[in-house]
C-alpha cells in the first residue's frame, strides 16, 4: 500500500539517476513509497568512468534484478588484473573470491549500466523525470521543495525526504554542506574507447609511469575487441603537477610499452572525455534534516583506486533501508537519519582511511621513486605469496576482507615493508626534504623531472600525512575492538549470489 501525506508530491525525491540514485529509487518504490527520480540528462546517457563493475557491485545488481537480463549477462567479464610500472608487466593477479562473491568483475559502459538500473526503478514503481535540471532546494519544517528548469519551463515539487545522488558536483551536497568539496578530495580522470584492441579479453591493465605518477592509467576490455582506456590524477600534489590529462593520455598511448602492445592495431572511437571526482572525506556530513547524500554526491569514491560504483550501490541499499524506517515513523530529522552516516562510517571507514593515508603520502612527488619501488616490491611478493596476493587483490578491487579485517600488526606486516624504505634508501634519495629536487635514481626507477617542494608545501603535506595517519590508526583500533565475525556488511548466498543483510 502506497503511503503519502497531504501537500506532498512524493514521499521521496531522488536527485540523480546514476547507480546510487536509481538503485535507491528502486528499493524505496518497491517498499510502497511514492518515489520520484529527477535527472538533468535524458537517458540513456554516457558518463566518464572506468566502467569496471566489481564482484560486490555485481551482487548488489543481482539483488536489484538487473543481472537477470540477457544483455547484462552478455557483457564482458574481467577476472585478472595486470600491474605495470614503466612499461614492465610485474604480475598478473586474479580477482579474489571472497564470501561467495564471483571471482570476476564486468566491464559495462555506463551508457548501458545506468539505463538498466533506471529501468529497475521504473519497474519497481518509481516515477522517472529525466531532462529536468534541479536549480534550488528549499527546506521547511514539514517538507523540502525542489525547484528546477526543463524544456517545458520551470517546475517545483514538494517531498517528505530528499536523496542527493547527483554526482561529484552535487548541488544537493553543496546546499547541505555550505560549499564545494575541498581541493584535497578531488581526482580528475579522462577516458576514451578503443576498438580492435589486442591481448587477453579477460585481463585488465593498471599502469604507472615515473613521469606521470601519482597519476595512473588503465585499460579494461569491454568485449568484442573494445576497451575503456583512461588516466586519473590527484588534483592536489606537492608540487602541483599541472598536467593536461588529455595530452598525457595521448603521450602514454604513443610511448608506453604496455599500452603499445594492446593498442598496436586499435583505433579510438569518439572523443577523450573528462570528469572530476570527489573522494571520501569522513569529516563532511552525509545527512541533514530530511536530506541524505548517496554515492558520488556523498564522496563515496575510494581515493586509492577510484572505485565508486560498488560504494554507490552499497549506499543506496543502506540509505533505502534507513529511509524506509524513518518515513514510516515520520521521523526525518538529521538525528534520526544519522544512522545512515554511522552505517557508512562503520562499513567503509577503516578501508577509506587507509586509502586516504596512502594517497596523502603519494602527493609528495619528490618521493615518486619510493612509491614506484614499493609497487615493484608488492608485485614481487604477490607472485610468490598467495595469501599476500589475495590481500592486495582485495585492496585493488575494493573487496573485503581488506585492511579492516587484518588488525594493525598484520596490516603493518603486509603494507609497511613495501611502503617504508630502508634507512639506506632514505639517505640515498633524501626523502621529502623541503626545497630539494631529485633526478632519476641510480637503479633506473623514479621520475625524470626535477621537483622542488617548498618549505610551506612540505609542511602542508606532512600535516596532511599526520592527520591521515591519526585517522587510520583510530579507525583501525575501533575496528579491532568492535570486530565480530557476525558483524559483516553482507554474506553471500552461494546458491543465488544475492547479498543478505545480517544484524549489526
Amino acid at each position: 500500500m502506497r503511503t503519502g501525506a497531504p501537500g506532498h508530491d512524493a514521499d521521496v525525491i531522488v536527485v540523480g539517476g546514476g547507480p546510487a540514485g536509481a538503485a535507491a529509487a528502486a528499493r524505496l518504490a518497491a517498499r510502497g513509497f511514492r518515489t520520484v527520480l529527477i535527472d538533468r540528462a535524458s537517458f540513456p546517457r554516457d558518463k566518464v568512468c572506468g566502467d569496471f563493475v566489481g564482484p560486490a557491485a555485481l551482487a548488489e545488481l543481482a539483488d536489484l534484478g538487473v543481472a537477470r537480463d540477457q544483455a547484462f549477462r552478455a557483457t564482458s567479464k574481467m577476472a585478472d588484473l595486470a600491474l605495470h610500472v614503466d612499461g614492465d608487466q610485474l604480475t598478473v593477479m586474479g580477482i579474489p573470491r571472497v564470501d561467495g562473491l564471483p571471482s570476476y568483475g564486468r566491464v559495462i559502459p555506463r551508457l548501458q549500466l545506468d539505463a538498466w538500473i533506471l529501468d529497475a526503478a521504473r519497474n519497481a514503481g518509481a516515477t522517472v523525470l529525466d531532462g529536468r535540471k534541479v536549480t534550488a532546494v528549499q527546506q521547511a519544517p514539514d517538507a523540502i521543495t525542489v525547484r528546477g528548469q526543463s524544456a517545458a519551463g520551470p517546475w517545483q515539487l514538494r517531498t517528505r525526504l530528499l536523496l542527493g545522488a547527483d554526482g561529484s558536483n552535487s548541488m544537493v551536497a553543496r546546499t547541505l554542506r555550505g560549499g564545494v568539496p575541498p581541493r584535497q578530495d578531488r581526482i580528475v580522470a579522462v577516458r576514451a574507447y578503443f576498438d580492435d584492441v589486442d591481448g587477453p579479453a579477460g585481463q585488465g591493465d593498471v599502469c604507472f609511469r615515473s613521469d606521470s605518477f601519482p597519476g595512473y592509467y588503465w585499460l579494461f576490455p569491454a568485449g568484442g575487441g573494445s576497451a575503456n582506456l583512461g588516466v586519473g590524477m590527484l588534483v592536489s600534489t606537492y608540487p602541483q603537477s599541472g598536467r593536461n590529462l588529455r595530452e598525457m593520455l595521448q603521450r602514454l598511448i604513443a610511448e608506453d610499452a604496455s599500452l603499445q602492445y594492446r593498442l598496436r592495431g586499435a583505433r579510438m572511437r569518439g572523443k577523450v572525455l573528462g570528469h572530476p571526482l570527489t573522494t571520501y572525506n569522513p569529516r563532511l556530513p552525509l545527512v541533514g534534516d530530511r536530506v541524505m547524500l548517496l554515492g558520488d554526491a556523498a564522496g563515496l569514491i575510494n581515493p586509492l583506486n577510484g572505485e565508486g560504483i560498488q560504494y554507490a550501490l552499497h549506499s543506496a541499499r543502506w540509505a533505502a533501508g534507513i529511509a524506509a524506517d524513518c518515513l514510516a515513523s515520520d521521523r526525518l530529522d538529521a538525528g534520526s537519519l544519522k544512522r545512515y552516516q554511522q552505517r557508512v562510517h562503520q562499513s567503509l571507514g577503516t578501508d577509506m582511511a587507509f586509502s586516504r593515508l596512502v594517497v596523502q603520502l603519494f602527493r609528495n612527488r619528490n618521493l615518486n621513486h619510493v612509491w614506484l619501488r614499493a609497487l615493484r616490491t608488492i608485485a614481487a611478493r604477490a607472485r610468490t605469496d598467495p595469501d599476500y596476493a589475495h590481500r592486495v587483490g582485495c585492496v585493488l578491487t575494493g573487496l573485503t576482507p581488506a585492511v579492516s579485517t587484518l588488525g594493525a600488526g598484520t596490516a603493518a606486516k603486509i603494507f609497511g615493508q613495501a611502503l617504508v624504505p630502508s634507512p639506506a634508501v632514505a639517505s640515498r634519495h633524501r626523502l621529502g626534504r623541503p626545497g630539494q629536487s631529485r633526478r632519476r635514481a641510480p637503479d633506473g626507477t623514479g621520475d625524470t623531472a626535477r621537483y622542488s617542494v617548498t618549505p610551506e608545501e612540505f609542511k602542508d603535506w606532512a600535516a596532511g600525512a599526520g592527520w591521515a595517519l591519526a585517522e587510520f590508526t583510530a579507525q583501525l583500533t575501533r575496528a579491532t575492538i568492535t570486530r565480530n565475525p557476525r558483524r559483516q556488511d553482507h554474506v553471500m548466498d552461494l546458491g543465488a549470489g544475492i547479498p543478505k543483510s545480517r544484524p549489526d
